[in-house]
């Protein structure tokens, strides 16, 4: 059973028709780059969470899409519908209107909504760094908000002060904190993968809750979405991406897909544990690989998840076999990754994904003790002893475990700085099947005394020197 973790602090919801800068203030207020800002108006469409706070107060902000106004957009239904869930349960709603453009029709559907929640608001009128929007600011006086308050949120001007009377409307402190319970361990869990495989019904299938907006629209997912879920007294941080292709077939003018596929790149970079979702009517294609050699390069533990298995459940007795044997084929690299067959329109092995996930996790940051891996290496070296791209014979003196999440280990020879290519990738096959090293990346430091070291890393995929 798995829930969505409710934050015990209060809502703070940014909301304002299309590029009037709420991605810039999120921001601006949480300390992050975490929402893409881009000039193209409809940028933001599914609803973006961080926890922030202001002097003693703590609250969770939150981005929606731009709801009301013109779009062009085909999704603009599902970003006004995720925007109203949001603002039902708000506790302060910030209004962000444009300074420079003054007050529009659509500005006064938004007006009359947020009055329509009953909680307070304070009106945020942006871009008045800019002459201009300080002698149109007084338009916005006659929706008759009490606090309205000038700022400009890409050079931080008046967000302070917007802050104080922010904080001065939110509830009773009832001992909200950012910090987590010392004693528990988040797991970040990046979903990754090509456009439509379903990383977002995935997402939600997990949170048992439509999260993340759904659709057949490639591209649908542009931020990358945080959500804290327990499962089992645990803590899972999962990330929704957006789908990442190929530089070159991203089209023309393609400015938001592009920081989208950034976005999702920095998303992979601080996941535990990344799952990689591919088509099962698809197959494994060039692109999940590359996607996948993308996430073993960064560290992370990985997970190849098998969707829409439940289109492939008449292909006959030896149809998972079949399927396994060409998937690994593709991904030789990833020899080391679980690969699930599951389906998350129906469900069937979801909760079977996770038990995986926590299982890797928990791999990535386990230590070995040197005596343990002392005697490990004096037993394989005796049956296999080492081979190197030289002709001395090459000898492991000993070795030590210098790190963890993802594992590392430094061996030391008596002559080689780095080892064939296919001895490293025995001994990293063995350290896992020895000491358990489920589904993570294993990272070896070869070193001579007196020398330069050398890295393999990404379950032996590549090797550089590293100084030291």
């Amino acid at each position: 059973m798995s829930s969505t973790r409710q934050s015990a602090a209060p809502t703070v919801v940014l909301v304002g028709r299309p590029n009037v800068g709420k991605s810039t203030l999120f921001n601006r207020i949480a300390g992050s780059r975490r929402a893409i800002v881009t000039p193209v108006a409809g940028t933001t469409r599914d609803v973006l969470s961080q926890e922030a706070g202001w002097g003693e107060r703590r609250f969770e902000l939150v981005d929606t899409g731009g709801m009301f106004g013109a779009s062009t957009d085909p999704l603009q239904p599902l970003v006004v519908e995720h925007g109203r869930r949001a603002l039902d349960r708000a506790d302060v709603v910030v209004f962000v209107v444009d300074g420079r453009d003054g007050l529009v029709p659509a500005d006064r559907d938004v007006a009359d909504a947020v009055r329509r929640t009953g909680v307070p608001v304070v009106l945020a009128v942006n871009k008045t760094d800019d002459r201009r929007a300080r002698d149109r600011a007084l338009e916005f006086y006659r929706f008759g908000f009490e606090a309205v308050m000038e700022i400009s949120a890409e050079h931080s001007q008046g967000v302070a002060e917007l802050l104080d009377e922010v904080v001065t409307r939110l509830p009773p402190a009832g001992g909200e904190s950012l910090d987590h319970d010392e004693t528990r361990t988040e797991t970040s869990v990046a979903i990754v993968g090509r456009p439509n495989v379903g990383k977002s019904s995935l997402v939600n299938r997990l949170l048992r809750d439509q999260r993340v907006m759904v659709s057949d629209v490639p591209g649908t997912t542009r931020d990358a979405i945080d959500t804290v879920m327990q499962w089992r007294q645990r803590d899972f941080r999962v990330i929704d991406t957006a789908g990442l292709r190929r530089p070159g077939r991203i089209p023309k003018g393609g400015q938001v897909e592009m920081v989208s596929a950034m976005v999702a790149r920095r998303a992979i970079a601080r996941a535990d544990v990344a799952v990689v979702m591919v088509d099962a009517g698809e197959g494994v294609t060039d692109q999940d690989a590359a996607i996948a050699g993308e996430a073993s390069d960064s560290g992370c533990g990985l997970v190849v998840a098998v969707n829409k298995w439940d289109l492939m459940k008449g292909s006959g007795p030896d149809a998972v076999a079949a399927f396994d044997d060409e998937a690994r084929r593709r991904l030789p690299f990833l020899e080391h990754a679980p690969l699930l067959h599951l389906s998350a329109l129906t469900g069937d092995r979801v909760m079977k994904l996770l038990e995986t996930v926590d299982r890797i996790a928990e791999a990535r940051r386990r230590r070995v003790s040197t005596g343990k891996l002392n005697k490990f290496l004096e037993t394989v070296t005796a049956a296999h002893p080492p081979a190197s791209p030289g002709r001395r014979a090459v000898r492991i003196l000993y070795g030590a475990q210098t790190g963890v999440a993802p594992p590392t280990f430094v061996l030391f020879t008596n002559v080689a700085t780095k080892l064939h290519f296919s001895y490293e990738r025995f001994l990293m096959n063995r350290l896992r099947e020895t000491f358990g090293f489920e589904g993570t990346p294993i990272r070896l430091e070869i070193r001579r005394r007196g020398s330069d070291r050398t890295t393999t890393e990404g379950g032996g995929r590549a090797t550089r020197p590293v100084r030291p």
